[in-house]
């Protein structure tokens, strides 16, 4: 008779398991990895039901390599394809099926979401070679790089239907009409991102050789207005108010609190909280690590508000997990956030709660209303422009539109009297 599993799969089966059930995550050529999987399901908090429905489904998955006599070598995305195919034929395919096999997939091969069934193309290739220049040289966040890739390939596809890039023949025409077309048909914000990338990308071949001329001069300025718009903000008494209503009895408003202070008072920006770990925090020395753009690290001052909530949820409810991240998604898996949208949605759903109306609901709301607090208190755009990291001057002299203290002393006297 079989014996008691070992642990980590002991976790979620007891002695009463299925023989069967047994065999299929004990032997076959997924039988160590399993055991890694189960430990992950552990270490990132997933319930005792959830992870026996993926770990039996991936205890099928064995059997089902065992039966085709395929190896973990030959396992990649075609094979796990094959396998959701033959599960859905048969009824059998679960919400959530997918998912485990990817991130099995993900076990199987680390660094690589998946296994190319077929050999990369040669616009592919270049486009990762742009991405690791990206990532390793230009430090650049990843999403970032994917508006970038996202460009560049598109870039590609017009200038080499074929997939034979060669680049020298690339022409000053095919930059601007790329440009010209793009502009047509999106924002003006996002077309000044496709000439950045695009003058990225032309940048990085001429560094590799790839081009002799510096084709990036050829691409077209987009028309914008400098502080052209004003920067919108709330209220110190409505940012508070955002404050009050959160939760403190629970985790999830204990966390919410500490991060919507780092925003309101420390001016941090989504991916910047997002990305704080616990090694970022100086508790002795009352300072945090903030890493910014172009992972550029920067201490700042913790104040007693900030570091008393940070503490306090870290104390009292932030998961037990393996993840060094300061702050860790309230459901299975118990990891950091995946990107800054998850606090812009954190923000959107605070202002909701209090009730508080608003034109712009993403995390750059509290950004600017701490400048436009601190402009109204005294404080000099130079100053300002330190608490908030800008590298120039001029990204800070958009809160000068916000000044009207200062604006009415300087404004002329309307034509024919008062208005």
């Amino acid at each position: 008779m079989l014996g008691r599993m070992e642990t980590p799969l002991n976790h979620f089966f007891n002695d009463r398991i299925n023989p069967g059930t047994l065999e299929a995550l004990t032997g076959g050529p997924l039988a160590a990895h399993l055991k890694t999987y189960a430990q992950r399901l552990h270490d990132e908090g997933y319930a005792v039901q959830t992870g026996q429905l993926q770990l039996r489904m991936l205890g099928h998955f064995n059997r089902w390599l065992q039966s085709n006599c395929l190896t973990t070598d030959e396992i990649n995305s075609s094979t796990v394809e094959r396998y959701i195919r033959s599960r859905r034929k048969a009824g059998k395919l679960r919400a959530g099926d997918a998912a485990a096999l990817a991130r099995m997939l993900r076990l199987l091969r680390p660094g690589q979401v998946e296994m190319p069934s077929s050999p990369p193309s040669a616009c592919q290739i270049v486009l990762r070679q742009f991405q690791h220049y990206l990532r390793q040289e230009r430090g650049l966040s990843d999403a970032t790089i994917t508006c970038y890739t996202s460009v560049v390939s598109a870039f590609l596809a017009e200038c080499f239907p074929a997939d034979i890039p060669d680049f020298h023949q690339i022409s000053a025409s095919d930059v601007t009409e790329f440009v010209q077309r793009q502009a047509e048909r999106i924002t003006t914000k996002h077309a000044r991102n496709v000439v950045t990338a695009l003058r990225s990308f032309l940048r990085h071949l001429l560094h590799r050789g790839a081009i002799d001329t510096d084709m990036a001069a050829c691409v077209p300025t987009i028309a914008t207005w400098s502080l052209s718009s004003v920067p919108k903000f709330l209220p110190a008494e409505q940012i508070q108010h955002v404050l009050d209503c959160c939760d403190r009895n629970t985790a999830i408003g204990k966390r919410d609190y500490a991060i919507l202070l780092l925003l309101a008072r420390l001016g941090l920006r989504a991916g910047e909280v997002v990305a704080l770990t616990l090694e970022d925090i100086d508790w002795e020395a009352g300072l945090i690590t903030v890493r910014g753009k172009g992972k550029r690290g920067v201490q700042m001052p913790l104040s007693v508000e900030v570091g008393a909530a940070m503490a306090d949820y870290l104390r009292q409810s932030r998961s037990d997990c393996s993840s060094r991240r300061v702050f860790i998604r309230g459901k299975a898996p118990l990891v950091g956030f995946a990107n800054s949208i998850a606090i812009c949605s954190l923000v959107d759903r605070a202002l909701q709660r209090a009730g508080v109306e608003s034109p712009n609901r993403g995390s750059h709301l509290f950004r600017h209303s701490l400048a436009t607090q601190m402009l109204n208190q005294g404080a000099s755009l130079c100053e300002i422009g330190d608490l908030l990291r800008h590298r120039r001057p001029d990204t800070t002299a958009i809160y000068a539109k916000v000044d009207l203290v200062s604006l009415r002393s300087i404004a002329l006297p309307w034509p024919g009297g008062e208005r």
